[in-house]
C-alpha cells in the first residue's frame, strides 16, 4: 500500500478510534504532507534513518525553532508507530530522535495584576457580566480556552460546586467553582434574554448567526480586559490557566492533583510548574536549614 493512502488511513485512525480533535488531525495532516513531499517515495520502506536525518537537516535549515521541529518529528514518529501497529514494514519509530529544546518557560501575571484583571469588567451590563463570568470561570477552573467554548448552559449546575468537561482525548474530568466565579456566572445567566444552549454566547448575533463564542473571541475579551486593567503585557487565557496552577502549588497542592484538574495525561507536562515548587523549597531551606550551628 502506498503511503498516501497509509496516511489517510492513519488521520482516520487517530480521528476515529483515538478520538483526536479535527484541529489536531489537520495539524497531523499539515505535517506528513510536508514529510511526503520532501521525501518523494511512495512506499513505506522507504523511509530510512538517512532520510530522516536529511529531512531533520531540511526543518532546521528552514529556521524553524527547535519547538516547531518537534511538532514534525513527533507526527512523522507516531505515523511510524501506527505503520508498525498494521505490520506494515518501515522505519522504527523509536530511530526518531526529537530535538533538544531549553527548559519551558511559562508566561504569568503578577498576583496583584491577576486581581486587577478579574475586577475590570466591573459594570452591571451584559456584556461586563459575561466577562467577568468568562474571568472568574477560566481562574477558578484552570479550563482550556477549548473547553470552555464547548460548554451549554446545562453544563454546569449552580446548586453543585463542581462539574465535568470533556477535555483532550475525548477524556473526562471534573473541575471545580468557587464562590466567586458561581456568583458571576449567575449574574450573567440571569441577564440572559436569550433561549441559545451555548454558555457563553456572541452578544451582536443575529438571529441565523452564530451565538456560541469562538476561541479567538475569548482571546479578544481578556486581552481587552488586560488593557483595562493596566496591565502592558499580553494576557491570554492560557496565562490564566497558568495563574491557576501555580495558585494552587504554592498554596500547597501536590503536582499529581494538578495534573488532574488542568487534563494532563502525563506528568512530565504539569512540570513545567515546578518552579513553583523549587521557589518553596529553597523558602524551606533558608528558613530551617542549619539553625543549631
Amino acid at each position: 500500500m502506498m503511503l498516501k493512502e497509509l496516511k489517510k488511513q492513519y488521520l482516520e485512525y487517530i480521528e476515529i478510534e483515538r478520538g483526536r480533535s479535527l484541529k489536531t488531525v489537520e495539524n497531523y495532516d499539515r505535517y506528513l504532507i510536508k514529510f511526503l513531499e520532501f521525501a518523494k517515495i511512495k512506499d513505506p520502506s522507504g523511509i530510512t534513518d538517512d532520510l530522516v536525518r536529511k529531512y531533520r537537516m531540511y526543518l532546521n535549515r528552514r529556521g524553524l525553532k527547535k519547538k516547531t521541529q518537534n511538532y514534525y518529528l513527533i507526527a512523522l514518529r507516531n505515523f511510524l508507530k501506527y505503520l508498525s501497529r498494521i505490520e506494515i514494514e518501515s522505519l522504527p519509530p523509536e530511530r526518531i530522535e526529537l530535538a533538544k529544546t531549553g527548559d519551558r518557560q511559562i508566561d504569568l501575571i503578577s498576583q496583584d495584576e491577576l486581581i486587577r484583571l478579574l475586577g475590570s469588567p466591573s459594570g452591571s451590563d451584559i456584556g461586563d457580566l459575561r466577562d467577568k463570568a468568562i474571568l472568574e470561570m477560566l481562574f477558578s477552573t484552570g479550563l482550556r480556552i477549548s473547553e470552555l467554548c464547548s460548554l451549554d448552559r446545562d453544563s454546569v449546575d449552580l446548586k453543585k460546586d463542581d462539574f465535568s468537561v470533556r477535555g483532550k482525548g475525548e477524556k473526562i474530568r471534573i473541575v471545580f467553582l468557587s464562590g466567586r466565579a458561581k456568583t458571576a456566572l449567575k449574574n450573567y445567566l440571569d441577564k440572559r434574554v436569550d433561549i441559545e444552549d451555548p454558555l457563553f454566547v456572541n452578544l451582536n448575533s443575529t438571529k441565523d448567526g452564530p451565538w456560541r463564542l469562538t476561541p479567538r473571541s475569548i482571546e479578544r475579551i481578556v486581552g481587552k480586559c488586560a488593557i483595562k486593567a493596566g496591565i502592558s503585557k499580553k494576557v491570554t487565557p492560557h496565562i490564566i490557566r497558568h495563574c491557576f496552577a501555580t495558585d494552587l502549588l504554592e498554596a500547597g497542592a501536590d503536582l499529581r492533583s494538578v495534573q488532574s484538574l488542568l487534563g494532563h495525561s502525563s506528568i512530565t507536562t504539569t512540570q513545567i510548574y515546578t518552579h513553583v515548587t523549587n521557589r518553596q523549597l529553597k523558602e524551606i531551606h533558608r528558613a530551617f536549614h542549619d539553625k543549631r550551628r
